[in-house]
Order: C-alpha cells, then sequence, then structure tokens
C-alpha cells in the first residue's frame, strides 16, 4: 500500500466511523464495519487507483458491510430492515435525514471525545483511540505495547461495550473544557510512550509518535485557537526533533548534553518553536504551553553548556505552580535545572525531598547517580545507577545505566 494511500485511509476513518455511528449507534460493529472498509480499500485502491470520491466510497462500503452484520442478527432485523427502506442503500455518503450536514472533520474531534470518555480507563481510551481514530490495528496497538494481541482485544472489546448507547455527539459547554483536556492528556500518553517506551528492547517506538503527533495536527485543525492544543503540538515536534541523536548505532541511549545536536530535525525545531510563541500569545500559559517553552529553549542551544538553565528552572518553578496535582517527574526535571544552575549539591537536596513520593522509581535513582557523580560520590553514583538500572524495564536504558556504572569502576 502507497503512503498517499495509507494517509488517505487514516484521514478519513474517524469521519466515516462518526457517520456510521450517527446514523446506526452501535458504536462496535460500526467500528469493526469501518475497518473492513479499509482494508478493502487497502486492497482495491493499490490496484485500480483512489476513486474520486474517497470517503464517500468508504463510508458506502462501511454502511453495507455494517448492515449485513446487523441484518444477521435475528433480534434487529426488523428494525435494521425498517431503517434501510427510508433511504437508498447507496445515499450513504449524504447527510442522513434531518442531519442537516454531511460527514465532516468535525466527526474526528467527536469521535475523539467518545473515546476518551471518562467511563473508560487510561488504557482503554489509548487503545480505542489509536484503532477509532488513529485507524491502526488490533495487531499493531499490541506490538506497540508489547502485549499480545488477544490481550489488546479484549481491551478494545471492553472499551467499545462501554460505549454502547453512548450518544455520537460532541461535549456540553459545561464540561466541555474537561473532555478536551482528557483528549490531550491521551494524545500526550501516547506521545511519551512513543519517544521513550516505557519497557521493551527499543527506546523510541516511532509508530506511536507519529501517530501521536498526526492525531494533534488533526485537532489544531478543527481548534486552531486552543493555546492548550497548540502548546501540545509544539511540545511534541520539539520533543521528537531530537529522536534521530538520542540512541547511538547499537540502539543505546545517549543522554541530551552527548547528542550530536546536527542531527537533530531544523524544520520540526522552527515548527515548533514558532508554535510556543502562538501558543504563548492565545492565553494564559498552561502545562503543556510551559512545557514546550522549556523544550524550545534545549532547542535553540547549539551546544549543551549554552542551554539557558535559569529560564528553564524558572520555567518549571512555574509549570509546578500551575498544576493542580503534583507533579513528581516535573519536580524531578526541576531538580536537575536546580542542580546546573546551583550545583549538584543542591540538586541533591532537591530529590531528598522527593524521595517520599519517587522511591523505588528508576528515574530517581538515575538522575541521583548523575548529581553524585558531578559532586564527586564515585561510590554513591556507582549504587545508585546499579539500582536505577535493576529498576528500569526499558532495556537501552538499562544498558545506558549499566555502562555509567562500569565507567565508574575503571
Amino acid at each position: 500500500m502507497s503512503d498517499h494511500v495509507e494517509d488517505l485511509l487514516r484521514h478519513h476513518a474517524p469521519q466515516v466511523l462518526g457517520a456510521l455511528v450517527r446514523r446506526y449507534g452501535h458504536f462496535d460493529a460500526a467500528e469493526d464495519a469501518v475497518q473492513e472498509a479499509l482494508l478493502a480499500a487497502a486492497q482495491q485502491w493499490s490496484g485500480s487507483g483512489v476513486p474520486d470520491n474517497p470517503r464517500g466510497w468508504l463510508i458506502r462500503v462501511a454502511s453495507r458491510r455494517l448492515t449485513d452484520q446487523l441484518r444477521s442478527d435475528e433480534a434487529r432485523r426488523r428494525r435494521e430492515e425498517a431503517q434501510a427502506a427510508l433511504a437508498p442503500r447507496d445515499s450513504f455518503t449524504a447527510p442522513p435525514p434531518g442531519e442537516g450536514r454531511a460527514p465532516s472533520e468535525d466527526d474526528t474531534l467527536t469521535l475523539l471525545f467518545l473515546c476518551c470518555h471518562p467511563e473508560l480507563t487510561a488504557a482503554a481510551q489509548i487503545a480505542l483511540t489509536l484503532r477509532a481514530v488513529g485507524g491502526l490495528t488490533t495487531a499493531e496497538i499490541a506490538r506497540a505495547h508489547l502485549v499480545p494481541e488477544a490481550t489488546m482485544a479484549q481491551r478494545i472489546s471492553r472499551a467499545k461495550q462501554k460505549l454502547r448507547g453512548m450518544p455520537f455527539r460532541p461535549p456540553g459547554p459545561q464540561d466541555r473544557d474537561q473532555r478536551l483536556a482528557a483528549v490531550l492528556h491521551v494524545l500526550y500518553l501516547i506521545f511519551n510512550e512513543g519517544h521513550t517506551a516505557t519497557s521493551g528492547r527499543a527506546l523510541h517506538r516511532a509508530e506511536l509518535a507519529r501517530e501521536a503527533i498526526r492525531l494533534t495536527r488533526a485537532v489544531r485543525r478543527l481548534l486552531p485557537r486552543e493555546g492548550a492544543v497548540t502548546g501540545l503540538l509544539a511540545l511534541m515536534l520539539l520533543t521528537e526533533a531530537r529522536s534521530a541523536a538520542r540512541t547511538g548505532p547499537h540502539g543505546e541511549l545517549i543522554p541530551l548534553d552527548e547528542q550530536d545536536r546536527g542531527r537533530w530535525d531544523p524544520d520540526a525545531i522552527r515548527e515548533g518553536t514558532a508554535l510556543v510563541e502562538e501558543a504563548l500569545a492565545e492565553g494564559p500559559a498552561g502545562a503543556y504551553q510551559i512545557q514546550a517553552a522549556i523544550a524550545a529553549l534545549h532547542d535553540e542551544a547549539a551546544r549543551a553548556e549554552d542551554t539557558d538553565w535559569p529560564q528553564i528552572l524558572a520555567l518549571y518553578d512555574l509549570l509546578l505552580s500551575r498544576t493542580a496535582e503534583p507533579d513528581p517527574m516535573a519536580e524531578l526535571s526541576r531538580a536537575v535545572a536546580v542542580a546546573m544552575v546551583d550545583g549538584p549539591g543542591a540538586g541533591l537536596a532537591e530529590l531528598a525531598a522527593l524521595e517520599p513520593r519517587l522511591a523505588g522509581h528508576h528515574r530517581l535513582d538515575a538522575v541521583r547517580a548523575h548529581l553524585l557523580e558531578r559532586a564527586g560520590d564515585t561510590e554513591g553514583a556507582l549504587a545508585a545507577y546499579q539500582a536505577a538500572a535493576a529498576r528500569t524495564l526499558s532495556e537501552p536504558e538499562a544498558r545506558y545505566l549499566r555502562m555509567r556504572a562500569a565507567r565508574l569502576r575503571r
């Protein structure tokens, strides 16, 4: 399948699913029908070419699959036949009676709101978003999360069952901001797992990071003046811009201060920096905008020693002052900034305050190891590196931490 066909299918998939869910309900059956239509398109379009109206083609084929599936259920036969009699079978490219509009990109956002419904767990929200909005197959999602396909299929199936009967419409004004925040959080989690995998042999799962960026771009097209959306996209671009330099030839982790900055993506940095400026101009800075501004300061430094650590520390202070819930990872990053501004001793004092909440977390041990090494405490650093390596589930991180420990033994 060509990249052009794949891009078309991923672009239209949520719109097609939205059209079917709005008309028929039955989220789970509609999603299965759309997946079958996408598979049929991938097989046919690669040989015969893309039709003039690809979205209409997909809606028509998916609608036929869905009505056939529903009719096979004897208990629903009469109702589905009555619905089918109301309109010609090939009329599904037009808006359903009374709806007043054809399927559009707005369905992508409505579908994201549905997939990120508060009734679902975060894991279910992520899996369903990748499947229904991202167009990834269950096997692809399972591989990205390092779980068996059967496990992921069960997770997605349970999520779809929970959504049965939920109306396909945007949230009302009273809870719109909260629901949008949930959508952005899910996209943020997908990106983070792609950029720095929490377990497994690979540090970077490019397919998840790319999908998170693609979906966030889609949301921004629909909500161009939402500072949080713009800030999140900027954060993703500025962070992913460094991905090519984060690993060595054997997959080993390369920390930020040792990376070859010539391998960073200048186009992504330019776009991300421009988006940061736009996001900060759109209103009070939230968590995504502030994190994007921190990422921009890192990316703009030509050398590690040119990094504006005082400004980064000030931004972390601002970030933590505007976070409703404690964010231990942000506090850990702030401790690093404190060490870079005021010395490793000051950073270690910050870590001591975080110990009760992060005890046993490999990142706390890894940061402590770096700061102890900088402070000249070789034995303490060696023990901390070994503890961090034993606790992480990421093989590239573990190799890097063991390498740092081995270096101290020499």
